[in-house]
């Protein structure tokens, strides 16, 4: 018997409220993911082609700083979102990500998601709205962290 992942996403924080077609057409684009213990799963540069919602695990998002080396920016773990790069062109990662223990997610198609927005503008009018909490919540963090980093150098 196939499962749909629909239950799944009404039960996510990213996707609580959103309509239920909305749900439909959303799990038509996602899989069920697994990354062991230090496995890459984008690198910067690379195409920014999927998103995922953390199921359970913890993710690291880093960058490499000249000199320095590579440097962890975020930590996103269970019930929190993972890229937004498929989102804007030209769909590249910005950032490295590396699962720092056995991680499940659910792993999105953009191109698909992208192409559901376009036909429906409701859909993708909920999907901006809720990355742009994201980022916006993301952006905060960073700025924060970069201050006790380099304040501690003042």
């Amino acid at each position: 018997m196939i499962q749909t992942l629909e239950p799944i996403l009404r039960e996510h924080p990213f996707f609580q409220g959103m309509e239920e077609q909305h749900i439909r057409l959303i799990a038509g684009c996602s899989k069920n993911v697994r990354f062991g213990e230090g496995e890459v799963i984008f690198r910067e540069g690379d195409p920014a082609d999927h998103f995922y919602l953390i199921r359970e695990g913890l993710v690291s998002v880093q960058f490499v700083i000249p000199h320095d080396g590579l440097t962890t920016v975020q930590t996103v773990g269970s019930g929190e979102v993972l890229g937004w790069s498929w989102l804007f062109p030209p769909y590249r990662w910005h950032f490295d990500a590396r699962a720092q223990q056995p991680t499940h997610a659910l792993a999105f198609d953009g191109k698909c998601l992208r192409a559901k927005c376009d036909e429906d503008h409701d859909l993708g009018y909920e999907i901006y709205k809720r990355f742009m909490q994201v980022i916006t919540e993301r952006l905060e963090a960073t700025r924060l962290q970069l201050l006790d980093m380099y304040g501690a150098h003042a």
